[in-house]
């Protein structure tokens, strides 16, 4: 009796110790990072576009490594594996390239096809088969390329300078659309009818080059690249050497440092120049391309301009396309380089600034070396500023009229006398005002452009 007692009771601590060992055992498997549950990504859409041209780009993830992948295409009746292999070690992310397989196995004039995309990963999880990833992908095979035309443009431009084009693009699977003018993105608006689309485009002042193409790509990644013909007129800019001055260090250029936290500690007297005068002009103008490069996609039936004259009896006194150099005792002593991207003009003191244009004030506040400076959106992407001024009457949001008063004249901003710093911009490029103070130049840029445009249009 008593080895039997002594027989169960060590049989009970054998259990209980099996019992110990299994649950710590599972306790490990749950915890170790070598067993970890997380399964691999396929990040892909569902659905996607292929032109059988390219390699289609499956892009595949995991937390701690992949390991394997398995690629099967079907067009519907037949299987193929396209990809199959081993990952290496410690490969966290991959993309795998997948190309149409050659050979007749699968129907070449089918346009859609299904791809399965296994993925498993080195976690010794499911009996140490790994964490398994399966996803079909639909595919749309599409191996045209988008039909690009040009209706009409602007027969030149000029460095500095803007111009029009009109023109047709159509793809079912349209994607990017968009024209590359010296080296600038310019986004186009809907126009007229489906398929039609206009946009005003610039030849920035401080580029010597210029060409523009109508580019055209679709969810497939068909290109179609389309000139624009333009007639191109070089133009060189004014070279103007500045005596930086004393009184305008410790008067103007002071004052603006101090009015920015930024600049407000600068001792250095020419440290303290170059840092108004190139620093805060750089975060003032890139506020202006922000508030500057937006274009609707809303389907534009018209759009014309009248010239503008936004101060009476202005009298010119600085050019566009200035480029300053300031010298401090004499010209050996280069302390600062800027260019000038706006039509100064002076007329009385606190004169009354007018916009020739109907628009949206997208800006109505102080803006560093600009002063008090309204901005207006007039559609198609053009925009006009008016900088230095003394007093704003209107506010951001409003919608004004042509011939209303906007603003007056002042001295805000880096303006050492009363005037007006007038600046144009096509989606955030400025622009040589002089173009759109002559109604002629706008007549045969802009008026007839749409003219013949709207023929064409109105014809199909």
């Amino acid at each position: 009796m008593r080895n039997r007692r002594k027989k169960k009771s060590g049989n009970k601590i054998l259990g209980l110790l099996v019992l110990f060992g299994l649950i710590a055992g599972a306790g490990y498997v749950y915890t170790s990072p070598e067993f970890e549950r997380e399964v691999p990504i396929i990040s892909n859409e569902t659905s996607v576009y292929w032109n059988k041209k390219d390699p289609l780009r499956i892009h595949i993830s995991d937390n701690k490594s992949l390991k394997h992948y398995e690629l099967v295409l079907s067009d519907g009746t037949k299987s193929v594996i396209v990809g199959k292999g081993n990952l290496g070690e410690q490969s966290q992310k991959k993309i795998l390239l997948l190309k149409y397989p050659k050979g007749d196995t699968l129907n070449k004039k089918v346009t859609t096809l299904k791809l399965q995309v296994s993925v498993t990963d080195t976690s010794k999880w499911n009996f140490f088969q790994g964490n398994k990833t399966v996803k079909t992908i639909d595919i749309t095979v599409d191996y045209k390329r988008p039909n690009v035309n040009v209706v009409a443009n602007s027969y030149s431009i000029t460095q500095g300078g803007a111009a029009l084009v009109v023109f047709q693009a159509n793809d079912a699977n349209l994607d990017q659309l968009y024209i590359k003018a010296a080296g600038k993105k310019f986004q186009a608006q809907p126009y007229k009818k489906e398929g039609y689309y206009a946009a005003l485009i610039a030849w920035p002042f401080n580029e010597t080059n210029f060409s523009a193409k109508v580019i055209a790509t679709d969810k497939a990644h068909n290109r179609r690249v389309t000139d624009i013909p333009f007639y191109i007129k070089n133009k060189k800019y004014r070279v103007s050497w500045i005596k930086a001055k004393d009184k305008f260090i410790n008067g103007k250029i002071s004052d603006l440092a101090a009015s920015d936290p930024e600049f407000s500690s600068i001792d250095d007297k020419l440290e303290k120049l170059r840092a108004i005068n190139e620093t805060m002009r750089v975060k003032n103008e890139e506020n202006i391309y922000n508030l500057g490069k937006n274009i609707s996609t809303e389907l534009l039936d018209k759009w014309s301009v009248n010239k503008f004259y936004p101060l009476k009896n202005g009298a010119k006194v600085a050019s566009f396309g200035d480029e300053r150099h300031y010298y401090y005792d004499s010209k050996d002593n280069e302390v600062s380089q800027s260019y000038h991207v706006g039509y100064d003009l002076a007329s009385t003191k606190m004169a009354a600034v007018k916009t020739s244009n109907a628009g949206t004030v997208v800006y109505a506040n102080e803006n560093g070396i600009y002063g008090n400076m309204p901005m207006i959106d007039h559609g198609l992407g053009l925009y006009t500023l008016y900088g230095h001024c003394s007093q704003l009457l209107v506010q951001e949001g409003d919608e004004v009229k042509a011939g209303q008063t906007i603003a007056k004249t002042g001295v805000s901003g880096l303006a050492l006398g009363d005037h007006l710093h007038f600046g144009v911009l096509v989606q955030g490029i400025a622009v040589r005002p002089v173009e759109w103070f002559d109604a002629g130049w706008i007549k045969t840029n802009i008026d007839n452009v749409f003219k013949v445009a709207d023929k064409i249009i109105s014809s199909k």
